[in-house]
Parts: C-alpha cells; sequence; structure tokens
C-alpha cells in the first residue's frame, strides 16, 4: 500500500499500531507529535504514566516506548515508507525519546518490516501455562536474528542456565511481594471488573499462578480478594530467552525494547506464544546476577512456546489518540497526540 501523504486516515494506521506495543503494566508510557511540514512522527516519554517506585531508571519504561518505535516503523513501512528512525535525538529535551520521519522508499524498494504489519493485532502476552513442545531451532534462529537487526542479542540457554534464570527471577518476585512500595504501586495499575480505562491490566487479563512454583509469574494481587484462575501447572521446562545489549545507556533501552517488539513479532508470525519476566531486573544484584558479566547488560527475559492466547490487555484507541486533529497544523507546529 503506497500512501502519498499523511493524512488522517494515515495518522490513526500508525497510532494505532505503536500503542499496540507491551508496556510495564501496560502503562503505555507514551506520547506522539506529527510535523507535518518534515513528516516527522515524534516520540515522548509520558510523565504521568510511570513507575518510580519499581522503574526509577525509566528503564523499562524507555523499553516499553522502543517497542512502540518498531510497531511506527512496520507500520510506516507497510503504508509505503521509508522509516527514519533517531533514537534520544535532542539532548536539551529528554523526554524526546525518538523522531521517526517518513520518506518515500528508495531504490531498494520498501522497508522489508512491512509484511509484520498484520502480525501487530495478533502479538499479546500470554500469561497462561505453555504446553511444553519446543520451538523449532530454525524459529528460535529467527527471534535471535530479529534482536541481533536491532542491535541487541537473544540468547537462549541451556536446561539449567533457564533454572538459574528463573531462580533469580523467582528472588525478585518474593522481594517484590516483601516490599510495600512496590506491592502498592503494581495493584494501581490493576484494574477492576467494569472500570473503564485502556491503562492498565485487568484482572481477567491476569492469568494463572504456577502451581509448582517452577515459573515466578507476577502476582498483581497478593491478598486482594479479587476473583482470579486458580493455580495450574505450567510447563515443566520453559523455554526463556534473554535479552541484552553490549552497553546500558538510554538510546541502548530504546534499541532493546525495538528488538523485544522485532523478536515478539517474529514469534507471534510462527504462531509462538509469549510472556515478559522483568521482576529480576527490577533490583539492582539480582538483574547483574542474571548475565555474571560487565560486558553485558540485561535487560529482559522472555518466555515463549506453544499454548493459550491468554486475556488482552486494552489499548488506548487510535481514534481517541489522534482526537486532536490529524490534519496539518496551521502553524507548521507539531500537532500533539496522547495516548
Amino acid at each position: 500500500m503506497q500512501t502519498r501523504e499523511v493524512d488522517a486516515t494515515a495518522v490513526q494506521s500508525l497510532l494505532a499500531a505503536a500503542v499496540a506495543a507491551p508496556s510495564i503494566h501496560n502503562t503505555q508510557p507514551w506520547r506522539f507529535g506529527l510535523d507535518p511540514v518534515t513528516l516527522t512522527m515524534e516520540v515522548r516519554a509520558d510523565g504521568r504514566r510511570t513507575l518510580p517506585v519499581t522503574d526509577p531508571d525509566q528503564r523499562a519504561q524507555h523499553l516499553s516506548v522502543g517497542a512502540a518505535v518498531f510497531n511506527l516503523r512496520v507500520a510506516a513501512a507497510h503504508l509505503g515508507w521509508e522509516p527514519l528512525v533517531r533514537l534520544v535525538p535532542a539532548a536539551d529535551d529528554p523526554d524526546l525519546l525518538a523522531t521517526v520521519q517518513l520518506t518515500r522508499p528508495g531504490e531498494d524498494g520498501p522497508d522489508p518490516l512491512g509484511h509484520l504489519y498484520e502480525v501487530i493485532e495478533r502479538r499479546h502476552t500470554s500469561r497462561m501455562p505453555f504446553t511444553g513442545r519446543p520451538v523449532p531451532e530454525p524459529v528460535v534462529t529467527e527471534m535471535i536474528g530479529a534482536a541481533r537487526a536491532e542491535g541487541a542479542h537473544l540468547e537462549v540457554p541451556d536446561i539449567l542456565g533457564t533454572r538459574r534464570l528463573l531462580h533469580l527471577t523467582h528472588a525478585g518476585e518474593l522481594r517484590n511481594a516483601s516490599h510495600p512500595g512496590r506491592t502498592a504501586e503494581a495493584r494501581t495499575w490493576l484494574t477492576a471488573p467494569g472500570r473503564d480505562t485502556p491503562y492498565g491490566i485487568p484482572v481477567a487479563a491476569l492469568g494463572a499462578l504456577d502451581a509448582s512454583g517452577r515459573i515466578p509469574m507476577r502476582d498483581f494481587t497478593g491478598r486482594l480478594p479479587v476473583p482470579q484462575l486458580p493455580a495450574l501447572r505450567f510447563e515443566r521446562h520453559a523455554q526463556v530467552a534473554l535479552l541484552w545489549t553490549v552497553r546500558d545507556r538510554r538510546e541502548d533501552w530504546l534499541r532493546a525494547g525495538e528488538a523485544l517488539q522485532h523478536v515478539l513479532l517474529t514469534a507471534t508470525a510462527h504462531g509462538v506464544r509469549t510472556s515478559m519476566l522483568h521482576q529480576a531486573m527490577e533490583w539492582t544484584d539480582l538483574r547483574a546476577a542474571t548475565v555474571g558479566s560487565s560486558r553485558r547488560c540485561p535487560q529482559l527475559l522472555i518466555r515463549f512456546g506453544y499454548g493459550h492466547e491468554g486475556g488482552r490487555t486494552p489499548r488506548a484507541s487510535a481514534p481517541t489518540v489522534s482526537r486532536a486533529g490529524a490534519g496539518p497544523a496551521p502553524s507548521g507546529a507539531p500537532t500533539a497526540y496522547s495516548a
């Protein structure tokens, strides 16, 4: 599909794809703007939807925004543009995390990422048990290549390495559960049935906890008297992958977010379910222990396999996001959108 101008329909498609990205606790911590003169989408951090206790350095927020940037790239390519991305483009504007300029394709034709566009809507986190059927090596190799294409690395450990990473994740989950500030913060993003909000995680989407205790799924409810699934027996041998970068700067976090979404969409295209295990990354010592090397900076642990698709989390809809107007701003200044 070739789009010659950034009209309201195109903006709606771009933003609908962007906000479908995963974000920690479904905070959707981003804002978007469009410069109609340069055809540049601005992606900003939204300070209203942060996790100051759990994510004081805003590393997880940057991962989330990076995933949204990747979806923007995919949607732009699908619509016939060549997306040119700059990460952390202005030192004097710390909230501006990325710009995505929409340019015409070069001689090589449209960006090949466009083929992932139809996968965006299908991808969502599954917090349910997987079957334990191994994901074929060619699919895993493609997932590793997807991370590498974005300047990050995806490491799939052996059985002993997997157990060690799950043990560290379990330690992080126990610490979070015993930390009043983190528990209270997580619960603010838990949405009760009937609550009309596109943010946070509905109780119905939480999934189950592992009855065997082998796989430490995040427990948002604790002792709250809310309806939830009974504990289920998860797969005996989990498949996990550690996403890491060589450096640990803001742009590396954004790049890791792009890599994360590229991996997740690649997995989804092959019918593979995914969920994120972030608990160990929320504690400095546990995060360092996941790699045991100063040359690698761990960003996220991904669990993947085959099974139930799990419950969906809501998103701010594209019409809501773009209601400020999708046409060119008369002044030529960026038109702002808020998710």
